[in-house]
């Protein structure tokens, strides 16, 4: 008697560990910089280098990475850039025991305070999310062989397996053209690159990655005088992914780092192109849903069998899909009131606080962190910065919703404006881009073994030949063969009933013992 298993690859997900920690150091000018009067605005990003497990804590190495737009010391005051970087480690404590960490999102508050003029406090409070994760190899029974006369029940589930996963970065190089009307660059003063859409779909053997890239340039032109271009880049490329296709489904947890633009030369000899670089580290799992016969009962007419029977849980697909919603909000800032000509430059990043299942979706809470370069009416350094944050909340309709659903989300904002209305008060618009997968628990109860033995003959004897039965709620052909020692296809034969129709409460059926022959 031999078990046939089928192996199912499964994705395990632990609780995630959101951990925040301080990064708190003095910063010198280098001696390339002119001299800081004052600190306009300052951002930084968390580049993770190792994450691994040291017995009870995650350890995790990396650099903070951060970049400062100033205003110069000297009598001609101008605006500068400098940027540098930070090593950190932090050990982050878990009980658990199982599967490989991974960075799940990084956010930074960075806080520039100058000391004096060559010398910066640079206070970054840091948050990551981290999560263990693991591939799990389950197995379902299917059938069984070797057994005389076996009767045997199956059904057929719908199962999610997880059939690889793949880490690849995906480089990206674009340019951008100065438009016609739009000065020569002498300096790039800013950049700011942020993701406003990223878009992946399967293909046979492959991932498609297709998006685009907000592109905001403040550079100084060859007569000194401050300007600035803000363009989309669009990008689409492909990363290998063995074994897929486009009836698959896939998770992806992704990260632009390594963003830099550089002024290039355009055929003419000027200054008039802008070289964008960044990359795209993507994590995708895929998956496929399978329909599977699994053996769910069985019995033997020769032989006694028990079965020993234990519950496994995996998953079925409920949805994947892109998913939007909109946020609007009125601000008041009446600090800005008559201080402020136009908005250049607006960018965001997207916070989400909170997932919940509900009855009619996926609710959503999260935080938009939004800051804009503005002109005011100054001679001398006629920009400036605002910075804050609009908290939203969002229905993300779900046709299906069951208890214990699991949500995998990410998103971005996929645009956002902000627009003067008067009176110190701004508009902020924002459309947010979600990407769910969305699943549910199933539990199977999957036979691990049985255990054969023989019958009494005594005990058969004493069955009796022909039994009149009335059928009952619950009551299917399997379980009254099981129970009466005999057949499906018998009982259909006697009473005349057909198999795929079943049985019906109430009915009144024969059932005769397996080889009793009747006329």
């Amino acid at each position: 008697m031999e078990l046939v298993k089928k192996q199912i690859m499964k994705q395990w997900s632990g609780k995630p560990v959101t951990d925040q920690f301080l990064i708190d150091e003095d910063y010198n000018v280098p001696d390339n910089k002119k001299d800081i009067k004052k600190v306009m605005q300052s951002e930084g990003t968390l580049r993770i280098e190792e994450i691994r497990k040291v017995d009870h804590y995650v350890k995790i190495h990396g650099k903070l990475m951060f970049k400062i737009l100033y205003v110069t010391d000297e009598a001609d005051e101008k605006m500068a850039e400098l940027s540098g970087q930070f090593p950190f480690e932090e050990m982050v404590y878990t009980e658990e025991e199982r599967g490989d960490w991974l960075i799940r999102s990084t956010r930074t508050d960075v806080t520039a305070v100058m000391i004096h003029s060559r010398k910066l406090n640079i206070r970054t409070m840091a948050e990551m999310v981290i999560v263990p994760e693991a591939g799990e190899e389950g197995e379902v029974t299917v059938d069984v062989e070797g057994i005389d006369r076996c009767c045997k029940k199956k059904e057929t589930r719908k199962i999610l397996k997880m059939l690889t996963s793949i880490r690849d970065t995906y480089r990206i190089k674009e340019e951008i053209h100065l438009p016609k009307g739009k000065e020569n660059i002498a300096s790039l003063l800013w950049t700011d690159i942020k993701p406003q859409r990223l878009d992946t779909k399967l293909v046979q053997d492959g991932l498609i990655v297709e998006g685009e890239l907000l592109v905001f340039a403040f550079y100084e032109t060859p007569d000194e005088t401050l300007n600035w271009i803000e363009e989309p880049v669009r990008f689409e490329g492909r990363i290998p992914c063995p074994g897929a296709d486009e009836t698959m489904f896939h998770q992806i947890d992704s990260a632009f780092t390594d963003e830099n633009a550089e002024v290039r030369l355009d055929e003419d000899g000027e200054m008039r192109i802008i070289g964008i670089e960044a990359s795209l580290e993507v994590k995708a799992s895929v998956f496929e849903e399978e329909e599977v016969e699994i053996l769910q009962d069985l019995y033997s007419l020769s032989c006694s069998l028990t079965a020993e029977k234990e519950k496994d849980e995996y998953e079925q697909m409920v949805m994947q899909n892109h998913l939007k919603c909109s946020v609007s909000e009125t601000l008041s800032l009446p600090e800005l009131k008559d201080n402020i000509f136009q908005i250049c430059h607006t960018s965001g990043s997207l916070e989400i606080v909170r997932t919940e299942a509900k009855e009619e979706g996926i609710q959503v809470e999260g935080i938009l962190h939004i800051g804009f370069l503005y002109v005011k009416p100054d001679d001398d350094i006629p920009f400036d910065t605002w910075q804050g944050m609009v908290p939203f909340s969002c229905m993300l309709e779900c046709n299906e919703m069951y208890p214990d659903i699991r949500c995998s989300l990410n998103g971005c904002i996929e645009q956002l404006t902000v627009n003067l209305l008067g009176q110190g008060k701004a508009e902020i618009k924002a459309a947010v881009c979600f990407r769910a997968l969305v699943r549910k628990p199933v539990e199977i109860e999957n036979i691990k073994g049985i255990t054969m033995e023989e019958r009494s003959m005594e005990e058969l004897a004493k069955r009796p030949g022909i039994v009149g039965y009335a059928v009952k709620d619950g009551d299917d052909l399997f379980s009254l063969a099981k129970r009466f020692g005999t057949t499906e296809e018998s009982i259909c034969e006697v009473n005349g009933i057909e198999k795929e129709k079943g049985l019906r409460p109430g009915e009144r059926i024969l059932i005769f013992k397996e080889n009793l022959s009747i006329l």
